[in-house]
């Protein structure tokens, strides 16, 4: 393992090693950390999936009617809900869900631990409480973006005119508002793959799911400093690309920003 060289040396060595492809080995156990990594980066990415098609749509939903309705009730409850899931942290939310629905209901488990030879779709109760805590605040901030820029194209002068016209409300917003709304709220949307897989650490923790989260916590608690320079890279490199495909795709789609035009 090298604990006879200077820490700067056996930095400079696991960086060499690390953009080959070769993460070391664990100090516990002495298994391959590319092994581990591989086995559990499929879960964490299942679970950010899911929780990004049922977060995305409904969020986007919910941020038109609320934009296209300002002050109404419904933008109240929309906007208040929206702003108490943002304020309260990951791990409250996922306590208050294990609480409830698995402690007092019964209905899902309260730990997602998988026994061996089972896997997470041959055990999909494990995902609803992990999913649903990170889908909450997700949901919150997409919905309160999306309302901002609705409730900004709305009070601009092209759809003032198009209203003006004697267009209807729903032709209005499917014409003029969303094309113009959802360009800035794309990006936000793209970027939070990125913020994900950083709040997908902490529910992996509280519901002991068997992502690369929790491999990053069980690196910190077994004090295995090439485990957490490992699974901090990939977690590191993913935030990166997913701000990398933010910024392309702006581009593509707003040909005002493009270079060299």
């Amino acid at each position: 393992m090298g604990l006879d060289r200077h820490p700067v040396e056996r930095y400079a060595v696991w960086i060499k090693n690390a953009v080959q492809g070769d993460l070391g080995m664990a100090a516990r156990g002495g298994a391959s950390i590319n092994s581990m990594v591989k086995s559990r980066l499929p879960n964490s990415a299942l679970l950010a999936a899911v929780a990004f098609i049922i977060a995305v749509p409904t969020s986007l939903l919910g941020g038109v009617l609320a934009g296209t309705r300002p002050d109404t009730k419904l933008d109240r409850i929309l906007s208040i809900g929206s702003l108490l899931a943002i304020s309260i942290p990951e791990f409250i939310i996922g306590v208050i869900l294990m609480m409830v629905f698995a402690t007092k209901l019964g209905w899902f488990p309260s730990s997602s631990i998988l026994l061996p030879g089972e896997t997470i779709l041959g055990s999909p109760k494990i995902l609803v409480l992990p999913t649903l805590t990170i889908t909450g605040a997700l949901f919150a901030y997409i919905l309160r973006m999306a309302r901002a820029n609705v409730i900004e194209v709305m009070e601009s002068n092209y759809v003032r005119t198009a209203i003006l016209k004697g267009l209807s409300m729903r032709r209005v917003v499917f014409k003029h508002v969303l094309p113009n709304a959802m360009i800035p709220t794309i990006t936000v949307i793209a970027n939070n793959v990125g913020w994900m897989f950083g709040g997908i650490i902490v529910v992996e923790f509280v519901f002991a799911y068997p992502g690369i989260g929790s491999l990053l916590i069980m690196a910190i608690d077994t004090r295995d400093m090439r485990m957490l320079q490992s699974t901090a890279l990939v977690i590191a490199a993913i935030y990166a690309f997913a701000n990398l495909a933010a910024d392309l795709l702006y581009g593509l789609l707003n040909p005002r920003v493009r270079v060299g035009q």
